[in-house]
């Protein structure tokens, strides 16, 4: 009886599985025989082994030390690029703090912002400046330079 029960847990299990599983990885599963199985398969899939996941987070560190700002860039897009980058870092094991990120994308921004990145700088504590502040302070910056172009 408890055998039977367990057995039709398995198979709900394996049920859900296979409904949230796109069709084209449906096939390479299908052969497994536990839902236990199926989430091991799956789980080595998609998080890859130790050494994949050493690799990739050694590539992901790599660009995050070679990363600038490209000339005419927006603002927005460079800080999304960037966070795009630590993200991944972070989904990798590579726990980042908030004042490694800022000290990351000051200096790495195109000379055309030297002065804001020295009143930004000059103005807060780099050490307890969160990411969401620099974001907001850059694109205040960046909307005013937009606005003194316009004007010229």
């Amino acid at each position: 009886m408890e055998l039977e029960a367990q057995q039709l847990k398995d198979l709900k299990a394996k049920n859900y599985h296979f409904q949230a599983i796109d069709c084209s990885i449906l096939e390479t599963i299908l052969c497994k025989d536990t839902s236990k199985h199926i989430w091991h398969a799956m789980k080595k899939k998609y998080q890859g082994s130790t050494k994949s996941k050493r690799q990739q987070l050694q590539a992901l560190r790599t660009e995050f030390e070679t990363f600038r700002m490209k000339t005419r860039e927006m603002v927005s897009d460079y800080l999304s690029r960037a966070m795009t980058i630590m993200n991944k870092m972070q989904i990798h094991g590579d726990k980042m703090g908030d004042v490694t990120i800022v000290e990351k994308i000051l200096p790495t921004m195109t000379p055309n912002f030297n002065y804001i990145v020295c009143s930004i700088e000059e103005a807060n504590d780099i050490d307890k400046l969160s990411v969401d502040e620099l974001h907001f302070s850059l694109l205040v910056h960046d909307h005013k330079l937009n606005q003194q172009a316009k004007g010229e």
